[in-house]
């Protein structure tokens, strides 16, 4: 499969298929809209979510990117498109010897006493191979996939496509932004120097906080395709969904920890939140990895998620409005305002309740769809909104780790942890930390 689509007219192939599956799609979708014929969703989402799960590379990516948009795509195919980051399938060991070969030398086997011919994790731009050091540590090799850097030119072409299904079924949401960020977000996470300092970073952020485990980047045996790091042993997070409620409620209150501590004393946040980026360690501690995609924010910015907050818990509809506006968002008709209050309380919800609860008191997870689909439908009517591209990294971590804390079954005191984290905040000292650890 691999070597099929790593060639110009493999790749050609491969195009034409996911363009032949996203315009009946769009088809689809039309004539359900304008002409009331009914389609089976559900056998359409998994025959696309099949069809993407076979490929490689960035493409993949952004199937799941506009997966955590919320309303971007209908509930059936966002869920499909949610699973395909454990789908890829690995390269054999002829492409692994080639390419390592091409990152450290004809002689990189020497670095190493052993490593694993088998792939131990494969993912949509590369995958991870176990070794060992002289030392006698043992290291994680993650290896990208051959051409990636021009696939990406390629494969974003694709997001066009997708975002142009998403303007057929619903146009209450300008996406011109999102493209963007993606696009800058997808070029960063392939330059494994920089996930090597997102390493770095994340390890002076949580220098102080013994719960949360980042491995070691080894420089010399790091290039832009290939990052070497200690490896980190422990079990999927969702591996825990029966153990007992107290560990389950540990391990959430951590998760939530790992991801929102970052964001709101530094103003960074990580991008990938998949249950494949996290392991438990013996101890339950949280093993943090896949940190080529971090998310920069203002701190001002920042400041308007936790303004907004405390207009939704004082019923501040001027304070809402002044937190949107400092966002950017404009043409904000009472209407509109109406609108979006309605999903940010949704968002909000547990850490507006200052009991111990679900992170989210529907389980299954319709009321939130629903919501979604119905804040869409609204702002349909209306002129539509143009939401900040920095919502995208916002949308995805949200909807992230609250899928797998959701998953685990936790509970909670979330508003009594979020103040926590939120409490002396300061724009300014926030600035001046995130210029301390990433410059």
């Amino acid at each position: 499969m691999f070597q099929d689509d790593s060639t110009l007219f493999g790749r050609f192939k491969r195009y034409a298929r996911v363009s032949s599956a996203m315009t009946g799609l769009a088809t689809r979708l039309a004539g359900e809209k304008y002409l009331g014929v009914e389609i089976d969703r559900e056998q359409h989402a998994k025959d696309l979510q099949q069809l993407l799960g076979g490929l490689k590379g960035p493409l993949m990516k952004v199937a799941q990117f506009l997966a955590t948009v919320p309303g971007a795509l209908p509930p059936e195919y966002a869920e499909e498109l949610l699973q395909l980051q454990s789908n890829a399938p690995a390269m054999g060991w002829a492409f692994v010897r080639r390419r390592m070969a091409t990152e450290l030398g004809v002689d990189w086997l020497t670095h190493f006493t052993e490593f694993s011919e088998t792939a131990n994790a494969a993912a949509s731009l590369g995958q991870v191979h176990k070794a060992t050091l002289s030392t006698g540590q043992q290291v994680a090799c993650k290896l990208q996939y051959p051409d990636m850097e021009s696939a990406i030119d390629a494969d974003l072409n694709q997001l066009g496509m997708m975002l142009s299904v998403y303007r057929s079924w619903n146009n209450a949401i300008e996406t011109s932004d999102i493209k963007h960020e993606i696009e800058e977000r997808l070029r960063e996470e392939l330059n494994y120097l920089q996930e090597a300092k997102n390493l770095k970073a994340y390890k002076k952020i949580f220098v102080n906080k013994s719960t949360v485990v980042l491995p070691e980047a080894h420089d010399d045996l790091t290039t832009r395709r290939l990052l070497t790091m200690s490896w980190i042993e422990g079990n999927p997070i969702l591996s825990f969904t029966e153990a007992p409620q107290e560990t389950r409620n540990q391990i959430a209150q951590k998760l939530f920890h790992a991801w929102y501590y970052p964001f709101y004393r530094y103003a960074v946040i990580h991008g990938d939140p998949h249950p494949g980026n996290y392991k438990i360690l013996p101890g339950g501690d949280i093993g943090l990895l896949d940190l080529g995609c971090i998310r920069r924010f203002p701190s001002t910015f920042v400041k308007g998620v936790i303004d907004l907050y405390t207009a939704l818990l004082h019923n501040n509809r001027d304070q809402a409005v002044a937190a949107y506006e400092s966002w950017g968002f404009t043409n904000l008709t009472n209407e509109v305002i109406d609108i979006i209050t309605e999903w940010a309380k949704l968002l909000y919800d547990p850490l507006l309740d200052d009991k111990i609860r679900p992170i989210q008191n529907d389980l299954m997870g319709t009321v939130g769809w629903e919501t979604a689909n119905r804040v869409h439908e609204q702002l349909n009517k209306t002129t539509g909104i143009k939401p900040p591209r920095e919502f995208v990294f916002m949308d995805r971590a949200a909807v992230g780790v609250g899928s797998v804390i959701m998953r685990l079954g936790a509970q909670a005191n979330w508003y009594q942890i979020f103040q926590e984290l939120i409490q002396d905040f300061n724009a300014e000292a926030v600035a001046s930390r995130q210029q301390e650890i990433l410059g």
